[in-house]
């Protein structure tokens, strides 16, 4: 898949750490996350990628001229919940504006009615409207908020669920 000059594609090595700088900076600059943020990201990225099952998981990165701009994650070996849970859905600010978040979204709902998942949710935080417009988009719907210090500071939290249409049941 491409876009704009942008291309996307599955792990690839370095992947961890440039998707860990992506998160890291950018909700530093923009919402004053500190280390408590970018170690969650980090450790909760390797333990996704320890356990990773290509028929229940998928992860994409955009790249721009060989860069990594962005990324997208779908955990579907979250048992906390059923279904699947969208993560690390980030963008690099010079890949903003180039239809690139869709892409990469358009590849992790692809890929959730392919693998057949009733059931999408993510969980974000107020404020976040690029984002949150993108979700809407792809037919996410808000359906709880809480405000919560699980992302290292006090912010007004929320879950997002998609369900396919004419579907009930989660896988």
């Amino acid at each position: 898949m491409t876009t704009s000059g942008v291309s996307l594609q599955g792990y690839r090595p370095g992947a961890i750490g440039r998707v860990t700088e992506l998160h890291g900076r950018y909700y530093h600059r923009h919402w004053g996350f500190g280390l408590y943020f970018e170690t969650k990201v980090a450790a909760e990225m390797a333990a996704f990628f320890g356990r990773f099952d290509a028929s229940r998981d998928g992860f994409w990165v955009a790249l721009l001229e060989d860069e990594i701009v962005g990324s997208v994650t779908l955990d579907g070996g979250d048992a906390k919940s059923p279904g699947a849970r969208l993560r690390w859905f980030i963008l690099a600010e010079k890949a903003a504006g180039r239809g690139v978040g869709t892409l990469l979204l358009e590849a992790a709902m692809d890929f959730c009615r392919r693998a057949g998942f009733g059931q999408v949710h993510l969980w974000t935080f107020a404020g976040l409207d690029a984002a949150r417009h993108l979700y809407e988009k792809f037919g996410f719907t808000l359906t709880q908020e809480h405000e919560d210090h699980q992302w290292g500071e006090l912010v007004l939290e929320q879950k997002f669920e998609w369900r396919p249409r004419g579907r009930g049941k989660a896988k």
